[in-house]
């Protein structure tokens, strides 16, 4: 017994130790590395479980593991957009889906990020609408109405936090006083709505996000959707065109009316390290399989080729180059 132990605990050390290694590209080293099926890995960084990242993740691992041989791919629940670009850059994770604003503070090294981070763009996805959602009893009708109520500004390191943080700020509200903050995914903010926990939520994520139906079933006219057009102009003033102004068709949550928001376009990002042929082998699957991406989430359809090639900050992958022939 103190044999297995020891060597038990030798491996859970030898654990540890791999994943306090910082800095360096490591997805090579663990692509190579045979999966039980005999397959290399590849890992996809997406986000909260009821979110379009991580069902759009879970088809595109399909999509790799039925059609690229030798290779085997799972999507992983994360924080998502800056946790997964930390992931990509450090090699933890292969591939990442982020917002295109939290791509840009990574190529800049600014925000989250205290210097330039090397990924690289296969494609422009699909947009995130973001999409705010109060109970009807807290009065909530504009963003600066969030004042002295409690709200969630989305997971830790993630895209909705950062667009949650700067959407407070354009309403002229600090989000550190003038609101009682809270941190949460989506599902625990789904659920802290329901039950009266919150006021309100901020998501940014694909149409239709599945917790946000569950949501609005759920609650029915008890959640009421909050417009962001007035918040627009001066998010635009501080951040650029990154942000642009969109509708939720009514028909999305089967709500009253459609609502203004703010949209912002995802990519679907890799370290620049990785290899361009398979770069090349994974954005042309998601043009070959498309139609299988859209059966998983119906944000899919937004993707095209004339669009995916607008990366802009981020500059696209060689490997994506040459399947646009750019």
């Amino acid at each position: 017994m103190r044999l297995l132990s020891a060597a038990f605990m030798a491996a859970c050390m030898a654990g540890v130790v791999a994943l306090a290694g910082c800095g360096g590209d490591r997805s090579a080293e663990r692509a190579e590395q045979p999966t039980g099926g005999g397959g290399k890995r590849l890992s996809i960084a997406t986000g909260n479980t009821t979110g379009v990242y991580y069902i759009m993740g879970g088809g595109l691992a399909d999509l790799i593991t039925k059609n690229l041989p030798g290779y085997e791919a799972t999507a992983e629940a994360t924080g998502a957009s800056v946790e997964n670009i930390q992931r990509v850059a450090r090699g933890d994770s292969d591939l990442g889906f982020t917002l295109a604003d939290s791509a840009a503070d990574a190529v800049q090294g600014k925000g989250a990020f205290s210097a330039p981070q090397p990924i690289r763009a296969l494609a422009r996805l699909y947009n995130n609408y973001t999409q705010v959602v109060a109970s009807a009893e807290s009065g909530v009708k504009r963003i600066a109405d969030l004042k002295g109520k409690r709200v969630s500004t989305g997971s830790p390191n993630s895209g909705t936090e950062v667009i949650s943080l700067r959407l407070l700020k354009a309403a002229g509200l600090d989000p550190d006083k003038d609101v009682t903050r809270q941190a949460l995914g989506l599902p625990e903010s789904v659920d802290a709505l329901k039950s009266g926990g919150l006021d309100a939520l901020i998501w940014s994520g694909g149409l239709p996000t599945p917790g946000i139906t569950d949501l609005t079933t759920t609650m029915k006219d008890e959640a009421v959707f909050v417009p962001l057009a007035d918040v627009l102009p001066r998010l635009q003033a501080e951040h650029g065109q990154v942000y642009t102004a969109g509708s939720i068709g009514k028909d999305v949550y089967q709500a009253p009316a459609d609502v203004a928001t703010v949209v912002v376009p995802n990519l679907l990002v890799v370290n620049e390290k990785m290899d361009p042929a398979l770069a090349g082998s994974i954005t042309k699957l998601i043009f070959d399989h498309h139609a299988d991406l859209v059966a998983v989430s119906k944000a899919a359809t937004e993707i095209n080729k004339e669009t995916a090639v607008r990366t802009e900050p981020v500059m696209l992958h060689d490997g994506a180059k040459k399947y646009f022939g750019s």
